[in-house]
């Protein structure tokens, strides 16, 4: 990947790298192995821990989901 060159993720690419931290592999060898910033896998975990879900707007601060 070229500096400045934007990749867009799938829900379910980005669920699956959250779950292989949450099986136990190094945060180090997922942003390596998948050449992933630290800041997106750290995002994805988050969104993933406090919402479930990727979606912005989903997680913006004060949003109740509607069920």
């Amino acid at each position: 990947m070229t500096k400045g060159e934007h990749r867009i993720f799938t829900d379910k690419f980005k669920q699956q790298m959250v779950q292989l931290y949450v099986n136990g592999k190094p945060r180090k060898d997922i942003i390596r192995g998948y050449d992933l910033t630290p800041s997106s896998l750290d995002k994805w975990i988050k969104q993933s821990q406090t919402s479930g879900s990727f979606k912005e707007k989903e997680n913006q601060t004060g949003h109740i989901p509607v069920k």
